[in-house]
């Protein structure tokens, strides 16, 4: 369970409609929070089955991320945030124009924070491609980690859309929490696997590059809700949290993956020198997985 002085504390999860949001409610009622589940206007009113009404401690609010009130009003009486990014309707697709339309959610949201005076500490979820995109990458000597940042004229050279836009919010989330005196920690989260992934998911632009480069890094769901509730709960959490637990390292990883994403395609045939090859990883999550050694999970059956 979680620890006591967590049982009785009130959180809000925006947005609680992904796979993510709809995730961490479910855990953190099951550790005893109380949740506010800010989700956007297409977002569902049931969490695990349970519909708004039906749990006292769940309370579900219509939050836009572009309507500052509407953040206001979820977050009231509460001590601690955790913010995840979903792309509006009208918006679904990273382009060039995502990046100026996802800073401007967080900067938002971020400001909500600092006008309302029971947030204690917010948990900014970011992206691994906020760190492993960089000129000539395999010249790297040591490993990249949470003091890493993604290039911003790579990004935008090679058109990496969703990697330009999480680097991007992230800093403006980051120069925001710092100028406001907010307590923000981030996690930055591998390529999210489970039965929803598709080869439409802009992680994946550049996967082959990334695969090359020892820096394809993957992450399933149980684990990286564990992150997030256990950098929220653990006070010495601070900064940055590179998140995975599965690296894209070896031909039979990328050959599963692909399967994966595209059934219909038949697998090339690979040399004896492909199938045994082993890629050097050059991301490392150590900093989380120190903070994670003493977290009791609670995970659900996904």
């Amino acid at each position: 369970m979680a620890p006591a002085s967590f049982h009785h504390e009130k959180v809000c999860v925006m947005d609680a409609s992904g796979r993510l949001g709809s995730t961490l409610v479910d855990r953190l009622l099951q550790r005893g929070y109380t949740v506010h589940a800010a989700v956007q206007g297409h977002g569902d009113l049931k969490f695990n089955g349970v519909a708004a009404g039906e749990n006292k401690k769940l309370k579900v609010f219509r939050a836009d991320p572009f309507d500052y009130q509407s953040i206001i009003d979820a977050l009231k009486g509460c001590s601690g945030l955790f913010y995840a990014f979903e792309p509006p309707e009208d918006h679904l697709a990273y382009d060039e124009f995502m990046a100026e339309v996802e800073v401007r959610a967080a900067h938002n949201v971020i400001e909500a924070c600092a006008q309302t005076d029971t947030i204690d500490k917010v948990v900014f979820t970011s992206s691994a491609t906020a760190i492993v995109w960089r000129d000539t990458p395999q010249s790297v000597a040591s490993d990249l980690d949470e003091r890493h940042w993604s290039d911003e004229n790579f990004c935008r050279k090679f058109k990496l859309w969703e990697a330009l836009s999480k680097t991007l919010t992230e800093k403006t989330a980051w120069a925001l929490a710092m100028d406001r005196g907010i307590n923000m920690v981030s996690v930055n989260g591998g390529l999210l696997t489970g039965p929803h992934l598709s080869i439409t998911n802009p992680y994946l632009k550049g996967a082959a590059e990334m695969y090359e480069a020892g820096t394809f890094v993957t992450v399933d769901l149980n684990f990286l809700v564990d992150a997030h509730i256990c950098v929220f709960e653990d006070v010495s959490s601070y900064g940055r949290y590179l998140c995975f637990n599965h690296v894209i390292n070896r031909h039979e990883d990328a050959v599963q993956l692909a399967r994966l994403l595209t059934p219909s395609v038949p697998s090339p045939a690979q040399s004896y020198e492909e199938a045994n090859m082993i890629i050097q990883q050059k991301l490392s999550n150590k900093k989380l997985n120190k903070l994670l050694v003493d977290f009791e999970s609670e995970a659900l059956e996904t």
